[in-house]
């Protein structure tokens, strides 16, 4: 990831219009470059947390994203969109929030897996922004570590639900019935 160009008004419709290759979230006016493309071991965790969510929410009216771009306010018009990011994988549960090319409105779960150049903006800055944004759920995937941090929206701050690791089973807040044994997603 480069290093941050500091407050800009770029509007998500001046993104739409660049070449598809060209990727950047920008939050608080700040953009972040997307580039390179993550490594192998953060492919194959987001591969295992997709393949997870996306068999537990077949048939549900919950769906699972894989790098898609999150407006996370209510805002539709493109040309007033001036804040976007795009989490390593989000659930959204209100078919209403799905557009054919993006998320409007917070999801209710984002999912980020830390690499040496997202470690600050994922664990401070997308933090806090999250928490701004209503999002329900936070995690915070360590690939070094081979854990997850699991964070929940209470009363508008994110407090630590738990970390989980080795042999741990996670069982997914607000899906009764859904466990993820983490020594499947670390392999």
């Amino acid at each position: 990831m480069s290093i941050p160009q500091k407050k800009n008004t770029y509007t998500y419709k001046q993104y739409q219009d660049l070449n598809e290759d060209t990727q950047f979230e920008v939050i608080d006016g700040t953009i972040y470059n997307m580039s390179p493309s993550p490594n192998v071991k953060h492919q194959e965790i987001a591969m295992q947390l997709s393949v997870e969510f996306g068999s537990f929410l077949r048939g549900k009216t919950c769906k699972a994203y894989y790098e898609l771009d999150v407006c996370l306010t209510d805002e539709e018009d493109e040309k007033k969109i001036t804040e976007w990011v795009k989490p390593d994988l989000i659930v959204v549960c209100d078919p209403d929030k799905r557009k054919a090319n993006k998320i409007i409105g917070s999801p209710d779960i984002a999912i980020e897996i830390l690499s040496k150049s997202t470690l600050k903006l994922d664990k401070m800055i997308k933090f806090h922004h999250y928490q701004k944004a209503g999002i329900h759920q936070y995690w915070i995937v360590d690939p070094v570590y081979e854990s997850i941090d699991v964070f929940i929206l209470k009363n508008g701050v994110y407090q630590k639900e738990g970390t989980y690791a080795n042999d741990d089973v996670l069982s997914v807040p607000s899906f009764e019935g859904f466990d993820i044994h983490m020594k499947d997603l670390f392999v």
